[in-house]
């Protein structure tokens, strides 16, 4: 047993492996058992450990108290992914160099330690997929360094209550989905967010130990996908409410955390508008408000979103016509089912308003057309009506007063004077050249 003190005075990472731990030698793991606890006090003896990471094995069975309090060195303790039963480590040494604390994805029950409070370096703290009931840890607000908070898949529940203190001033990654609180959103929260509002580049790149040899990992639901993390990036921000029982309306203080990557509100039972300040979200990529009951229009201000390339309002109560334009024409029918008044595209239902707008050029010109062109034939009806009413009325009268025949005598004693005449005029004619030449004879 005493052998293995000596891997246990240095840095421990045997993640990804199924592992036990066995007293043969201090370099040989089997899987002939899968307890850590038989073996946690040689654990708690080892005083200069500063990385304990076991994550991803198959380890199970409870966890030794003393894994908390036994190395003021430790800076990182990650048990992620494997069966260990019972309650948490309720003693943390005070003061400690605790920096990322990784639980998640065991059958940890009970409450959080208020212990907690003691690791002042805290940054990551980890502990979902669980079976922890509790209410909201709010007294973790008085750790200066938290950066991500993540009790996800919980039985965590009740309203979030805030103080008026400022708190939680630089988390970027807060997960509280799928659990069962309740109450409004916690607005105050959200304006004491600072770190959401920084768009500075931080000095490193991932989250990480001093030396950048150890990096911190999470699985978070990013567009829609749950996936992990292997390097936090020290950009990178969310806020994840989704699936709870929050009521109330999206505050508007949302749109003042111009850093936000990823926001998801989604299944709860959040009402009203949504906020128009969600426009000034510009480095969101991913924006899920879906399975609620908000109501009103879709807001035009959210079509500035340009680096928005997951959005899900689906199932809410929304209605009016879609915002058309840049990221909006990329998105598909299933961003807004379930919302019967919404209209235009890409939705087959087209929106009242738009058909105003499209027609309207070419309507009033083909009934202008129309009503001229009957006008004009209404006309040349009329004349011609009236035209063939005078002249058969003109010719049945001058029938009956015998009109007609008094024409055709005139026009008959006509042509024979102009017959006469012409003669006449040709024998003049004659007849002036021959009396002419016959007085010349005589000459």
């Amino acid at each position: 047993m005493g052998s293995l003190m000596w891997l246990f005075q240095f840095l421990l990472y045997v993640s990804q492996y199924q592992l036990a731990f066995s007293s043969s030698s201090p370099s040989s793991f089997s899987s002939s058992t899968h307890s850590l606890y038989r073996h946690g006090q040689t654990i708690c003896n080892a005083r200069s450990l500063e990385i304990l990471d076991l994550s991803h094995n198959n380890l199970s069975g409870a966890v030794p108290q003393c894994l908390g309090n036994f190395s003021s060195t430790l800076s990182v303790l990650n048990l992620r992914s494997n069966r260990f039963t019972g309650t948490l480590p309720l003693a943390f040494a005070k003061p400690n160099k605790l920096r990322s604390l990784d639980l998640s994805g065991n059958q940890f029950e009970g409450q959080l330690p208020r212990s907690l409070v003691d690791c002042t370096s805290l940054e990551v703290l980890n502990v979902g997929n669980n079976k922890i009931n509790d209410t909201f840890p709010y007294w973790l607000e008085t750790l200066p360094q938290l950066q991500v908070l993540v009790i996800r898949s919980n039985r965590f529940h009740g309203p979030i209550n805030t103080s008026s203190k400022s708190s939680f001033t630089k988390l970027r990654i807060v997960d509280l989905s799928h659990n069962e609180f309740s109450g409004p959103l916690p607005m105050k929260y959200f304006e004491h967010f600072q770190a959401m509002k920084n768009k500075t580049m931080p000095d490193k790149k991932y989250m990480s130990d001093e030396n950048s040899y150890y990096h911190d990992s999470v699985v978070v639901t990013l567009k829609g996908i749950e996936i992990e993390m292997q390097r936090i990036f020290t950009i990178f921000t969310t806020i994840d409410f989704s699936s709870n029982n929050f009521i109330g309306e999206i505050p508007n203080v949302i749109g003042k955390l111009n850093s936000l990557i990823v926001l998801n509100f989604s299944h709860n039972s959040l009402k009203g508008h949504i906020p128009e300040s969600l426009g000034n979200l510009t480095s969101l990529e991913s924006l899920d408000i879906s399975s609620n009951k908000l109501t009103g229009r879709i807001p035009s201000q959210l079509v500035s979103l340009t680096f928005l390339e997951v959005l899900n309002l689906s199932w809410n109560r929304l209605h009016g016509p879609i915002p058309q334009g840049l990221q909006f024409n990329t998105f598909q029918n299933g961003s807004y089912a379930g919302n019967l008044g919404l209209c235009g595209l890409p939705l087959s239902k087209e929106c009242e308003d738009s058909q105003t707008k499209v027609h309207p050029p070419v309507l009033p010109k083909e009934e202008d057309d129309h009503n001229f062109d009957g006008l004009f034939w209404k006309i040349v009806a009329i004349g011609y009506g009236c035209g063939m009413t005078l002249g058969l009325f003109l010719g049945s009268l001058m029938f009956l007063i015998g009109r007609p025949k008094l024409f055709v005598r005139l026009a008959e004693r006509e042509m024979p004077k102009k017959v006469i005449r012409l003669r006449r005029t040709l024998t003049d004619t004659v007849g002036r050249r021959k009396y002419s030449k016959h007085q010349s004879y005589f000459q």
